[in-house]
């Protein structure tokens, strides 16, 4: 089956949703999702004070984070292509951080607004298998990456070893989208869509084997939780 991950899709799905967003993840993980933010930006840490880019920024919590991590030394900037959500990190934004290095804009993850070279990090945290192209979207992450700087990309997976992996399998594609979908309520059917988007989403290898065709030097990938989430950190 063919997901529609197309841009007016997935726009209207997480328009619809951007009010709800940032409860449902943490409800629905039981918070884990922070904790893998964390690690993110524990493995991936910023050095020094050239910018960070989070790709797919969606409500901002991995932007925050790395702000964080920075101590306000290196700018942060987060897009998303749609503004729902945006305006739900700007919103965070001026009641935490009024003063912060940090901003938002709007930009689709396939044609970044910035030059060649830019950023010492580059990140992406649930949004790369959202994005109509993959490819696409790892090349545009690579290319506005400078020379030394690192790729991070933190996506759901489905864990490799049985009895977790069907376990876990029930419970993603048959509880947590009745679950997602009653709380949320939304049009697109946004909680039926994310075990489809996993499931049609590269994992382990096959996504660091794209991650390297799209010009990273080296590719490698940690699982968190067992492998429900994985880490996935390239080099430029």
């Amino acid at each position: 089956m063919v997901v529609d991950k197309s841009n007016p899709r997935v726009q209207r799905m997480f328009a619809e949703i951007a009010g709800k967003y940032d409860r449902m993840n943490h409800l629905l993980s039981m918070n884990v999702d922070r904790w893998w933010r964390r690690q993110t930006v524990r493995t991936v840490p910023p050095r020094g004070v050239a910018p960070i880019l989070d790709v797919c920024t969606g409500t901002g919590d991995l932007a925050f984070a790395y702000h964080r991590a920075a101590g306000g030394k290196a700018p942060v900037i987060g897009v998303d292509f749609c503004r729902e959500m945006l305006d739900v990190a700007e919103a965070k934004k001026q009641r935490s951080y009024a003063a912060a290095d940090i901003c938002f804009s709007e930009a689709d993850a396939q044609d970044l607004p910035f030059e060649n070279d830019r950023f010492q990090i580059v990140s992406v945290a649930f949004g790369l298998r959202n994005v109509a192209d993959t490819d696409q979207g790892l090349r545009e992450m690579v290319r506005v990456c400078q020379p030394g700087g690192r790729v991070a990309i933190l996506e759901f997976t489905m864990p490799r070893r049985q009895p977790l992996r069907g376990l876990y399998g029930w419970y993603f594609r048959r509880v947590l989208p009745h679950v997602g979908q009653w709380l949320a309520r939304n049009d697109q059917s946004a909680y039926n869509y994310l075990p489809e988007s996993v499931g049609d989403f590269p994992q382990y290898e096959q996504l660091t084997e794209r991650m390297i065709a799209a010009g990273l030097r080296e590719a490698t990938f940690y699982p968190l939780t067992f492998g429900v989430a994985t880490l996935y950190v390239g080099s430029k």
